[in-house]
């Protein structure tokens, strides 16, 4: 069994989407001491704070699972310079209501692919400004803004490209590290 069980937090809901793919990739390239559980967030009603004594199930179902896990780990698309608005909805719920922050203290590693040639750098600032602020360390070096290419992925859907490969095991060593470090 293992003694890390990582939360994992997709910011897209396409079905063939690139950080899907980015997120079980690198999911591979973990110790085995480290569990990473993708979480659903696409049944998630948008936050409305009249709810927060209410909350929906899949709200529910959210907040335990980041209660239950040792860290998190964030991979996000970036729509329009920002993160997506599915990901900021799930980050709102978890947070809420004030005082009930199922994100607090959660050692945290943002990352994220994109076709564009600056990956998804804007969309990862935003998102590690709103982690600052719930009291999430987030890992700050080495970041992560992943060109999409054709060799990106092979097609067993592992980290194709061996420049690739072995960035991403750097960072993935480097997060462990983080996650050990900060894990309550």
């Amino acid at each position: 069994m293992s003694q890390y069980q990582i939360a994992v937090v997709v910011g897209s809901l396409r079905r063939d989407s690139f950080n899907r793919k980015l997120a079980t990739a690198i999911a591979k390239l973990g110790p085995a001491e480290f569990s990473f559980e993708q979480l659903r967030i696409d049944d998630l009603p948008l936050y409305n704070q009249d709810d927060d004594e209410n909350p929906a199930e899949s709200v529910k179902r959210l907040k335990g699972e980041i209660k239950a896990a040792r860290g998190l780990l964030f991979v996000t698309p970036e729509y329009n310079r920002s993160m997506p608005g599915v990901l900021k909805n799930a980050i709102d719920h978890a947070s809420r209501p004030y005082g009930q922050n199922a994100w607090a203290k959660k050692p945290a590693g943002v990352l994220g692919a994109s076709i564009g040639s600056i990956g998804t750098a804007v969309s990862q600032q935003h998102l590690r400004n709103s982690l600052a602020y719930l009291d999430v360390p987030t890992l700050g070096q080495p970041e992560a803004f992943i060109q999409v290419t054709d060799e990106l992925f092979d097609d067993a859907g592992n980290i194709g490209n061996a420049r690739s490969r072995k960035f991403l095991q750097r960072w993935m060593d480097q997060y462990v590290d983080w996650v050990r470090k900060h894990a309550a």
